[in-house]
């Protein structure tokens, strides 16, 4: 019963201080005060206040009372491909992209549609099709269908905060006979991108994560060989 009642003052302090009715700096009302506003005992009203502390919402001062705390600004997380500088920089970004794009693919082949099939075929088509020059950019691009039709927009925005930086930087560190440019690596990675579509076009989840991790897998085989 305390606990409920002290979420109710939980409740409506909060709506106040999101609201700006109780601005940055501004003291609480007094115990006095909100007992007799929520008609709740002081055990609930110390309840309360102590979960406003622990959410940060408030700071209590012996003696002042609890005053109300600046809310954090907002911020995108996002990876800038401008701060990958190290061999170990890149390996540490491929680690990563493991933890994300296999879980994306998962999640696409687990919510696969016609519509999110059609677009995964379509950016498979377009690296199997890519001119040399153009294969970097339709690689990330397919890996960025893989993300988009996960359904999730996390994994989209994650993808889009690296940009094709994240296919490009790898390879500066890697041989000609891993580029690109290189029709048997071409092949070899095309052949990864079909499995890992065929997959997620199948709607099997744990293939398509299994399919995306040889693929990112392979890469970083590749860079600790080259190292």
């Amino acid at each position: 019963m305390t606990t409920t009642l002290a979420l109710k003052v939980v409740t409506g302090l909060k709506d106040k201080i999101l609201a700006g009715d109780l601005p940055p700096g501004h003291k609480l009302p007094s115990e006095t005060e909100l007992i007799d506003e929520y008609g709740v005992s002081r055990t609930v009203v110390r309840e309360a206040v102590t979960r406003l502390r622990a959410e940060g919402l408030v700071e209590t001062f012996q003696g002042r009372g609890s005053f109300v705390l600046a809310m954090p600004e907002p911020t995108s997380f996002t990876v800038e491909s401008a701060a990958i500088r190290t061999h170990h920089d890149v390996l540490d970004m491929i680690d990563f992209r493991v933890g994300v794009e296999c879980e994306a693919a998962a999640m696409a082949a687990a919510r696969v549609t016609d519509a999110s099939a059609g677009e995964i075929r379509s950016a498979l088509a377009s690296f199997a099709g890519a001119a040399p020059e153009d294969a970097v950019e339709a690689d990330f691009l397919f890996h960025r269908a893989v993300a988009s039709c996960s359904g999730n927009r996390f994994y989209t925005d994650l993808i889009d905060s690296l940009g094709p930086m994240m296919i490009m930087l790898p390879r500066t560190r890697l041989p000609d006979t891993y580029s690109l440019t290189n029709a048997t690596h071409v092949e070899r990675v095309r052949a990864e991108h079909d499995n890992i579509a065929a997959a997620v076009v199948a709607g099997d989840a744990d293939t398509a994560r299994a399919a995306m991790r040889l693929h990112l897998g392979n890469t970083r085989r590749r860079l600790d060989v080259g190292r």
